[in-house]
């Protein structure tokens, strides 16, 4: 194996978009972990259950599409919000092999109870930015989340 060279290591440290997004959402992550500490819940969680909201019991499948991750983490991940009483896992009616999540009634009030905390931390990190350029962030962004699909 070829050791990597000061140019391709310089190039990197200056240019790699994985790197800068993923310590961006560390940073941003963080903030809206603390907006969310005082409902027992963090920002990772906070995603799944507006998803599970706007998708309406969904498969494991459609909400692992729309968090960009794999099944069997998702799965993982939701044992906890279940064991809460957050959200609930069952067999799709239609379909044995496919599992739907349900959002609880508990689920919606930490969902509502979230929306000023929300508020507060996506404050606090786009304060600084022009509106024409957080724009611009959440285009391209998006078309990031978009790479490899179909």
């Amino acid at each position: 194996m070829q050791a990597l060279d000061d140019a391709t290591a310089d190039l990197i440290v200056r240019t790699c978009l994985c790197q800068r997004i993923q310590r961006a959402g560390r940073i941003i992550g963080r903030r809206f972990d603390e907006a969310f500490r005082s409902l027992g819940i963090n920002n990772w969680q906070f995603s799944v259950l507006l998803a599970l909201r706007q998708l309406r019991s969904p498969t494991i499948g459609e909400v692992a599409e729309v968090l960009g991750m794999d099944r069997t983490t998702l799965t993982k991940n939701l044992k906890p919000l279940a064991r809460r009483g957050l959200l609930s896992v069952a067999a799709d009616e239609h379909d044995a092999r496919a599992r739907r999540i349900t959002l609880t009634a508990a689920g919606e009030e930490i969902l509502a109870s979230a929306g000023e905390g929300w508020h507060r931390a996506q404050q606090a990190v786009t304060r600084d930015m022009p509106p024409e350029e957080l724009a611009q962030l959440t285009s391209s962004l998006e078309r990031f989340g978009s790479v490899g699909k179909g």
